[in-house]
């Protein structure tokens, strides 16, 4: 009898702590994002096509930024590089849709979901329980919605992106091999502002 694969998120086993945490400061998995890295000329036919296929006006150009179209997030890596997730397309349908859009123009797409998860993190105390291991200025002035950071947490490397202009509510992008570390500590960090 042939057995069947069972899909399993990083912080599978950290659900039952991470729905113990408080509203304050509130921390969930969102598993099984799709997350494809994807590199082209945002000048060029390539980034227009990729950008009208992701339902944007252009692909972000600024660094530190973000943009969100009807069903995907595209965050700003580099002058030619951007992560694109989305939790309504499949990793490998959007991988050759944006390769599709791309290849004449010598660019590339590659999906990379299963090399991350994402991390939400919501509540008043938000901002405080990162500003316990993040450098960054995370005061909604300055790191508001639209924005979008490639930092340190604690000792993991993250993508942050503030969902909102209040400093409240978060997704945190962790690869898979820190996602337990990074749980853990953030679990930590946000024990001083109680359960439930």
């Amino acid at each position: 009898m042939a057995e069947t694969l069972t899909r399993r998120s990083p912080l599978q086993e950290r659900s039952a702590r991470f729905a113990a945490t408080s509203l304050a400061a509130s921390l969930t998995e969102e598993p099984f994002v799709t997350m494809v890295d994807l590199w082209v000329d945002p000048a060029g036919a390539g980034g227009a096509e990729a950008a009208r296929l992701l339902g944007l006006a252009a692909l972000p150009t600024t660094p530190g930024s973000c943009v969100t179209g009807p069903d995907s997030t595209v965050v700003w890596f580099g002058p030619q590089e951007w992560l694109v997730t989305s939790t309504q397309r499949g990793g490998e349908a959007l991988e050759t849709q944006l390769h599709e859009a791309v290849a004449a123009a010598g660019g590339a797409a590659v999906d990379v979901s299963a090399q991350r998860t994402t991390v939400r993190l919501r509540g008043a105390h938000a901002r405080d329980v990162l500003a316990k291991g993040c450098s960054l200025d995370l005061h909604p002035r300055v790191f508001g919605r639209g924005a979008a950071a490639q930092t340190m947490l604690a000792l993991a490397a993250v993508v942050l992106i503030p969902l909102d202009d209040k400093g409240t509510d978060y997704r945190i992008i962790v690869r898979s091999s820190f996602a337990g570390y990074l749980a853990d500590w953030l679990l930590d960090a946000a024990e001083e502002y109680g359960a439930h």
